[in-house]
Parts: C-alpha cells; sequence; structure tokens
C-alpha cells in the first residue's frame, strides 16, 4: 500500500480489461443480434403462432404479442431484453417451448465433442506435416499442393466426398447419424484438413526460420539429432505464430460446425441454429450468438496467456 491505495498486481489488472472488454464484445453481440432478427421481414407473432399455414386467429396472435412483449416500443424491448442478459436469462424458445439454456445446454456436447475432435485431429496433422517436410523441399512442395487443395475447398464439399468415399463405396463409416465414435470421424476430418492447412505452411515456415538460427547451428556441433533440434529447440520458436493462427483456426471450427452437421445430418447447435433462424426463434438465435462470442472472448484470452508461457519476454509485456 502507498499513499493510501492498494497497488494491485499487474495480471489482475489485465485480466479486468479483458473481463470488460469481454463483457463489451457480448453487448455487441447481443445487440446485433436483436437488430438483425427485429429487421425480419414478416410478424413475430405469427411465426411464433407456426406461420401462415397455422391460420392463428386475431385473438391468438393478440394474446402472443401480449405473452412475449411484441407490443412494446423496440427501445422497451430492447431494454427489458438487456435486462434478462444481465441476469443470464435467455427466454424461452418460440418454438419448443423450453429454456433457451435447456435447448443450447441439450445440443452442447454433441457440438463441443465434434468440434474438440476435429481441433486435435487438426493442430496433430499441421504439427505432423510441418515436421516431416520442413527444410525439405521436394516433401515441401508436395505438401504444399495437398495444403491448398485443403484450404480452398470449402468444408461440405469436403463432407460429400468423404461420405462418397468411405460411406457409399468402402462402407468404412455410417452414412448419417450419431452413433458412436465411428460417426464422428468423417466429421472430425471435414472440418480439420482446411485448418490443418493453413497451420502446417505457419507451423513449417516458423520452423525453417528456427533452424537457419544459430542455436541450431550449435545444436548440431554438440551433436544433436536433427529430430531432436526441431522437437526441442525450433517448436518451441515457431510456436508464437502458430498461437496467433490458433483462434482463427477454433473460430473456423465454430463457423464450420453448422455446415458440417448439416451435411452429416447430426444433431448438436449447428442443426438448433438454423431451425431457429429459418423459424425466427429469436431467443435461441440470440442464445447461440451470446454463446459463439463468449467462446471467442475466452478462446482469445487463453491464446494470449500462452503467450506469456511459450515467450518469457511476454511475461511483463502489456499487462
Amino acid at each position: 500500500m502507498a499513499g493510501g491505495l492498494i497497488s494491485v498486481p499487474p495480471l489482475a489488472r489485465w485480466l479486468s480489461r479483458r473481463l470488460a472488454l469481454t463483457l463489451l464484445v457480448l453487448w455487441g453481440a447481443a445487440t446485433l443480434a436483436f437488430v438483425g432478427m427485429r429487421l425480419v421481414p414478416g410478424d413475430p407473432a405469427r411465426v411464433i403462432a407456426g406461420g401462415v399455414q397455422a391460420h392463428a386467429t386475431p385473438e391468438v396472435l393478440d394474446a402472443i404479442r401480449e405473452r412475449y412483449g411484441l407490443r412494446e416500443p423496440i427501445v422497451v424491448q430492447y431494454a427489458v431484453f438487456l435486462g434478462r442478459l444481465a441476469r443470464a436469462d435467455l427466454g424461452e424458445s418460440y418454438q419448443l417451448n423450453q429454456s433457451v439454456g435447456g435447448v443450447v445446454l441439450e445440443q452442447l456436447g454433441a457440438t463441443a465433442a465434434l468440434a474438440a475432435g476435429a481441433a486435435l485431429l487438426g493442430f496433430a496433422l499441421a504439427l505432423t506435416l510441418a515436421l516431416l517436410t520442413a527444410g525439405r523441399p521436394r516433401a515441401r512442395a508436395l505438401s504444399r499442393a495437398v495444403e491448398f487443395c485443403a484450404i480452398s475447398t470449402p468444408n461440405f464439399w469436403i463432407g460429400i466426398l468423404l461420405l462418397t468415399v468411405f460411406s457409399f463405396h468402402l462402407r468404412w463409416f455410417p452414412v448419417l447419424g450419431d452413433d458412436g465414435v465411428a460417426a464422428l470421424v468423417l466429421p472430425w476430418v471435414a472440418l480439420a484438413l482446411p485448418i490443418a492447412g493453413v497451420l502446417s505452411q505457419v507451423t513449417r515456415e516458423g520452423l525453417e526460420r528456427a533452424l537457419d538460427q544459430p542455436f541450431a547451428l550449435t545444436a548440431r556441433s554438440r551433436g544433436a539429432t536433427e529430430n531432436r533440434i526441431r522437437l526441442r529447440h525450433a517448436l518451441r520458436h515457431a510456436a508464437l505464430p502458430v498461437l496467433t493462427l490458433s483462434g482463427w483456426a477454433l473460430g473456423e471450427l465454430l463457423a464450420g460446425v453448422v455446415v458440417v452437421e448439416t451435411v452429416f445430418a447430426r444433431q448438436g447447435v449447428g442443426q438448433v441454429v438454423v431451425a431457429a433462424v429459418n423459424g425466427r426463434d429469436f431467443p435461441v438465435v440470440t442464445g447461440v450468438v451470446v454463446l459463439a462470442a463468449l467462446c471467442f472472448s475466452l478462446i482469445n484470452t487463453g491464446l494470449d496467456l500462452l503467450y506469456r508461457v511459450v515467450d518469457p519476454r511476454m511475461r511483463q509485456a502489456a499487462l
């Protein structure tokens, strides 16, 4: 304590700033979702009642507007919406008559298993390709061609090709559904290949730069094997740009999950959000948007902390 003020540790100050930034991101994402859903043409009450085909009476529509506060001005609806969001209350699904939290949590496990497995596979493929091809011109040229194809091919097309070859023709994996780990393999591959293509290029370039540094020459002069130099010395120096791109890669996974779950007819948050957008189920859409924004913020915060673990020079920087 100095001058009557309590000294706050640098890490605590940094975490408080990141918390404030996370809250700002959540507010912005929720606001965009609110505005976007309100700009969609049509009567929300009629959509909630089942659409035009339902032939809801005026009395039923009035009751729906009263229940969900649709009679209020937009500003009032927005204020009520923010108040509920501050209490972590995302409301009730229009279509399913369940709490949004329950709807999302029910499907979150399937989506998390898909995203986590694809992330692990993508990073493993990228690391393996980079270690095997760095500093080896012929292997690098072949790897780059494969990586370019993986990067430039959309997830849904990769998924269709995988289904055609490994499910319809070879019958190694189930075509559709959620039946165990076997049903996850092809979705994992469809999600992992594009991010592996990008990360392997960045990792390889970092490894090649590191292998040309004086420390690598010193390690060779001491009798260290090439594999030991790559794994124990060069890989650490190549980690920072890979960590930077990891945030993008995980974001791509979250976006690709929606497409892949549709292609492989898997249950999950992606299927929920597609149905919610088609049915103008505003609370569910908002819940998924807020969840995605929270995931992005937590991922970026975690990566910033990892920077300080990998590179000691950054431990006291920008805290």
